[in-house]
């Protein structure tokens, strides 16, 4: 082979050059020749000097191709692993939040036991829970500024986590955490609508469940609605925030209605706050369910009730006869104004909604009531975070049939529940130096009330001015406050 092919490009040949590396060559086959298996092979001295030939390219190129194989066979090996990994987790996560069931598939009707909150309770964690539930001290009572010192140490000593998602009924993928914050079980109404409440013993109890979240208009809402529920009797409220921690001041508002109350933090898993739209109330219904789930209680009537709700009175009556699932009309829901059954001869037949999607079920939250007895027999109860199909994969879960519904509010002809909406701004900030909010006046502790509730607040920078008046003119904050 000439001697070109090895010698660097920068050096001439000569005939000398070619003839010492064809014996080179030549020796170097003799020594392979008479090598004994198992021994080293002796090295090439013109390929040591030639640092730089092609063949030192060629065999340094040989090895390091091999080196990159046995590299990347460990590394194809682990992305393929990695790969059917994330194949399989995308897989359940994708069918949890879209409510469609477990890996095996199946039909619309059953979902992934992980997602799902009617497995067996786990006697340990749940008696764990319980234990720290009831270790939890009653706050204090004080004025606005206690109150945010309570609060921001009930965020540090009152993250009860839940224990069913140690044992994998909530999935881990949705990351839900459940804090019970405070009940009152003791019903302190002596009488309601003028009788007392010995006569109501044999009703059985509504469980009305509210999912609430933190924003300007929460705490009238709240309270517009607990001076509604004051006049229904054998009632547990069950209020659940879509909150990290405890709001203590709710606390102490549910325990001064007197009403037998709930009172549960249930924030949304993060990775579902980013969707569009978001599905806001899920979690805050499913703590309840799982609420109802812990105590094994079968008998009482279940109700979704919004804060923003308005409700008639006769139809806590209404709800109350419930064998399985009854319905009614909702007003103020959508282009039709209304969304309910259609009956015919005093059975359903048929809805009347605007949007459909292909919903077997297209009802409001609050257009149905569930007996708890009838739901206990289905253990895979189920809600999942599918904006607009929480009602629907809701009763699918359990089981319900068009044979089965029983309608109410005078055969769906009377409406008896509307989905009013307060509207919605943000909360206001106020210009108010700081040193006029001590004990000098009421305002100091108004605006500190104000902020826990989400409603205002006062700053010495930013904001409009407050306007203090005195005979209808406007004055300096100093000449009233100093």
């Amino acid at each position: 082979m000439p001697s070109a092919y090895y010698a660097p490009l920068d050096q001439p040949l000569t005939s000398t050059d070619d003839d010492e590396e064809e014996a080179n060559i030549e020796r170097h086959q003799q020594q392979h020749q008479r090598r004994p298996k198992g021994a080293a092979a002796p090295s090439i001295p013109f390929l040591e000097a030639h640092h730089h030939s092609p063949m030192a390219h060629l065999r340094v190129a040989s090895g390091v191709v091999g080196g990159r194989r046995r590299c990347l066979l460990p590394l194809v090996g682990a992305l393929l692993f990695l790969i059917a990994f994330c194949y399989f987790t995308f897989g359940v996560d994708t069918r949890l939040a879209l409510g469609l069931g477990g890996v095996g598939g199946g039909s619309d009707d059953s979902d992934d036991g992980m997602h799902s909150l009617g497995k067996q309770s786990q006697s340990r964690g749940l008696s764990r829970f319980r234990v720290i539930a009831s270790q939890r001290k009653t706050m204090p009572m004080g004025d606005a500024q206690d109150l945010q010192i309570e609060m921001t140490r009930n965020r540090i000593d009152s993250r009860i986590r839940n224990p069913y998602r140690k044992y994998g009924i909530l999935s881990r993928a949705l990351n839900e955490t459940l804090h019970l914050c405070s009940e009152g079980l003791f019903d302190q109404r002596l009488y309601v609508q003028d009788k007392p409440m010995e006569e109501y013993g044999n009703l059985p109890i509504i469980y009305f469940v509210t999912p609430t979240y933190p924003r300007r208009e929460q705490i009238p809402e709240l309270t517009r609605l607990a001076h509604t529920l004051l006049h229904v009797p054998r009632l547990h409220w069950l209020v659940a925030n879509d909150q990290e921690g405890c709001n203590v001041f709710m606390d102490l508002m549910l325990k001064g209605f007197g009403i037998p109350y709930t009172h549960l933090a249930s924030p949304m898993p993060s990775n579902f706050r980013k969707a569009k739209p978001a599905p806001r109330g899920v979690a805050n219904r499913r703590a309840a369910l799982q609420w109802l789930r812990q105590r094994n209680l079968t008998n009482g009537i279940l109700y979704f009730g919004d804060d923003d709700n308005t409700y008639d009175l006769r139809l806590f009556s209404e709800i109350r006869q419930t064998q399985r699932v009854s319905m009614f009309p909702v007003g103020f829901i959508a282009d039709y104004g209304v969304s309910g059954p259609v009956v015919r001869k005093g059975k359903v037949v048929a809805f009347l909604d605007s949007w459909l999607a292909g919903r077997r079920w297209p009802v409001d939250m609050a257009g149905f009531a569930v007996n708890l007895q009838y739901m206990a027999q289905f253990p895979n109860v189920n809600m999942p975070y599918k904006p607009g199909f929480e009602e629907d994969r809701f009763l699918r879960s359990i089981g319900l049939r068009l044979d089965q519904i029983e309608p109410r509010g005078n055969n769906c002809t009377e409406i008896l529940v509307w989905h009013t909406q307060t509207k919605s701004k943000k909360a206001a900030v106020v210009r108010l130096e700081s040193e006029y909010l001590d004990g000098r006046s009421n305002l100091g502790a108004l605006f500190r009330s104000l902020k826990i509730m989400g409603v205002a607040s006062a700053s010495d920078t930013e904001g409009p001015k407050a306007l203090i008046s005195k005979n209808g003119k406007a004055a300096a904050h100093s000449t009233i406050l100093s």
